[in-house]
């Protein structure tokens, strides 16, 4: 394990890294029964699926931990199976297997693209001050998620937003649990997030919020969705908008996400890069190919890594630990489907406080780097997307250095990228 992970050399241990790989599960480990749900609206088994998620999530999170050797999880990503769901499948009337094709597609383009190096000039031409931006913006968005998986923040008709009852058992677990979980973090006890995740899922018992493990623990079976794509439409104009949404939202969700938790955890060098990107948008790539196959919506790396990175993680043995709870539940369903959302939102609160942490070295005071860092962060919890977020920041960042007469402080690739988010919003 030293070795291979070079734990020493990155300030870590087999133990720190196991218990970081074991948060980071937790955390995530919803999406093994929200993305069957939202798969299942437009038709899909939601058992098939429930294993298309454990396994595509179990193939790209190993290949993260043994070939990019980072701290990052993968599974299917939100937001982009809603679209699936909603948009492609029940909003334009296509088929599951339409959508699945056009995901298919995406996977195949991103390997080439992440071949080329595309992918990771991409993540190289993002300025400084907005790579530490989207480090603060996601922190903001991953507490929000805990929030409202905790129903502390709910939907207000006036005010799009507003506070939940706190006596809601959902809301008083998770404010109990962030208690329980600050307490161990200032006493410096090791696995704290881990320690008050499981703390809270037992209080979840008295409250009604924790059921005790039931149904079968075989693995579902695949067959209603396994390799069940449709190439019949794939030169359409409507698969080329949804292949193009696929591959806007995933690339800059998974550039987000690597960048912001990299910075979090120290791993970003002195040039700004993160180590062994390509490696690790690779993952991503066979992720999304394999999910299809397999048969789920794009897979992409996880904000909740950033849970793991505040645990200590800091190399691949972490995400070897995650990819082996993947496939341990399989095998274990009952037993992790059992965690309520308001267990983990304790986490996701207290690694949102720890995510912003970057934004002291913000140059606020020069505005044309301070006002894009700035609409990077508060649009990706407003927008609810880290990709929306870094779209404004780049827009803003170019226009304002353009009229400001600093055009030649900017690459040309960071012009090509904004001009291609203007578009975005045309499309």
């Amino acid at each position: 394990m030293e070795k291979f992970f070079k734990l020493k050399e990155n300030g870590t241990d087999v133990k720190t890294e196991i218990i970081a790989g074991i948060t980071t599960f937790l955390t995530m480990a919803y999406i093994l029964i929200v993305n069957p749900l939202i798969l299942s609206d437009c038709g899909m088994d939601f058992g098939a699926v429930f294993t298309a998620t454990a396994l595509a999530s179990f193939v790209a999170t190993l290949v993260m931990a043994l070939v990019a050797k980072l701290p990052f999880a993968l599974a299917p990503g939100m937001g982009l199976n809603a679209f699936f769901a909603y948009t492609v499948c029940l909003g334009m009337g296509y088929s599951w297997e339409f959508a699945l094709t056009a995901v298919f597609l995406e996977g195949i383009i991103f390997i080439i693209l992440t071949f080329l190096n595309v992918r990771e000039a991409i993540i190289d031409c993002i300025p400084k001050n907005i790579k530490k931006a989207i480090s603060v913006g996601i922190g903001l968005f991953i507490a929000f998620i805990g929030l409202q998986n905790a129903q502390v923040i709910v939907n207000n008709d006036a005010t799009l937003l507003g506070l939940g009852s706190i006596t809601n058992p959902a809301a008083l677990l998770a404010l109990v649990g962030l208690i329980i979980t600050g307490v161990l973090l200032a006493f410096r006890v090791k696995g704290a997030l881990l320690i008050g995740i499981i703390a809270s899922t037992l209080i979840g018992f008295p409250l009604g919020l924790t059921q005790a493990p039931s149904g079968s623990w075989a693995p579902p079976s695949l067959a209603p969705i396994l390799f069940k794509f449709d190439f019949s439409q794939m030169f359409s104009l409507d698969m080329l908008i949804v292949l193009f949404t696929f591959l806007m939202v995933d690339m800059f969700d998974t550039v987000g996400t690597l960048i912001g938790v990299s910075t979090k955890a120290g791993l970003i060098d002195k040039d700004g890069k993160v180590p062994r990107v390509k490696q690790a948008l690779m993952a991503d790539a066979i992720g999304t190919t394999v999910g299809a196959c397999l048969g789920t919506s794009t897979v992409t790396t996880y904000v909740e890594s950033a849970a793991g990175v505040e645990e200590g993680g800091r190399t691949g043995l972490t995400a070897l630990t995650t990819a082996v709870m993947f496939f341990l539940a399989l095998f274990l369903s009952p037993l992790f489907i059992m965690i309520p959302s308001a267990a983990t939102a304790p986490a996701l609160i207290v690694v949102g406080l720890f995510m912003i942490s970057p934004v002291k070295d913000i140059e606020f005071n020069n505005i044309t780097e301070g006002l894009p860092a700035f609409l990077t962060i508060i649009m990706m919890p407003l927008a609810y997307s880290i990709s929306e977020g870094i779209v404004f920041g780049i827009i803003s960042y170019v226009l304002l250095k353009l009229f400001t007469g600093k055009a030649k402080d900017v690459p040309v690739l960071t012009y090509i990228i904004a001009a291609i988010f203007v578009l975005k919003f045309f499309v």
